[in-house]
């Protein structure tokens, strides 16, 4: 049996022309159906519908043996225990900094140290260390674009598509950290134990990112 691990949103939308290239069609739609298992096309497959945060630890402690990620999730998480074989080119953004339109937020506060609102606390605590920077990073789990707003933080650290939410809310993009895409990500121990299984998935992924590329 093969377990994959996808979130639903914006990425399972982008997934689903790859699976399908591998031929692994859902049987049923995530976005209508409230189960959390669904069955597949292919007998031996299938998936997993978990928050996106989740998917690095269900793949690395083998309740998933594949998944789908943003690169900001590996980051933050930490990717161990992994393979990262395929840049799905998917769900393209970057990772940034952003602060308040007209505000020095170099300063910080009294004590001159910036404070960071993210739910990327340890993307932000490895930036800023690699600048020689100390900041108080806060975590926040939504709505990023508040701390600014309302003094809880000088910064943040967050996603940025469009960049339509920042400008929206008086906030400009600052630092690049990172281009971000999803990637399919392999448990290690499935990969030897599953080899031919899954690099057959992994080759038909891979081939159909590159025809779209």
């Amino acid at each position: 049996m093969i377990t994959i691990a996808l979130s639903k949103g914006r990425i399972y939308k982008e997934t689903l022309p790859l699976l399908e290239a591998a031929n692994i069609i859902p049987a049923e739609d995530p976005e209508k159906s409230r189960k959390l298992i669904l069955d597949t096309n292919q007998d031996d497959v299938k998936l997993v519908i978990i928050r996106a945060t989740d998917v690095p630890t269900y793949v690395q402690f083998g309740a998933a043996d594949i998944g789908v990620a943003g690169k900001d999730v590996l980051m933050e998480h930490g990717a161990e225990g992994l393979y990262e074989p395929v840049d799905l080119r998917i769900a393209k953004c970057r990772l940034m900094t952003a602060g308040l339109v007209n505000v020095d937020s170099s300063n910080g506060n009294k004590n001159g140290r910036l404070r960071v609102a993210t739910k990327f606390v340890n993307v932000a605590k490895r930036f800023f260390e690699s600048r020689g920077e100390q900041v108080e990073v806060i975590k926040l789990y939504g709505s990023m674009e508040l701390g600014p707003i309302v003094g809880l933080a000088d910064l943040i650290v967050d996603v940025v598509d469009t960049g339509n939410t920042l400008k929206a809310n008086g906030l400009k993009p600052m630092d690049h950290i990172a281009d971000i895409s999803s990637r399919l990500i392999i448990n290690k121990a499935a990969m030897k134990m599953k080899h031919a299984r899954i690099s057959d998935i992994i080759e038909k992924i891979k081939a159909a990112v590159e025809k779209n590329a």
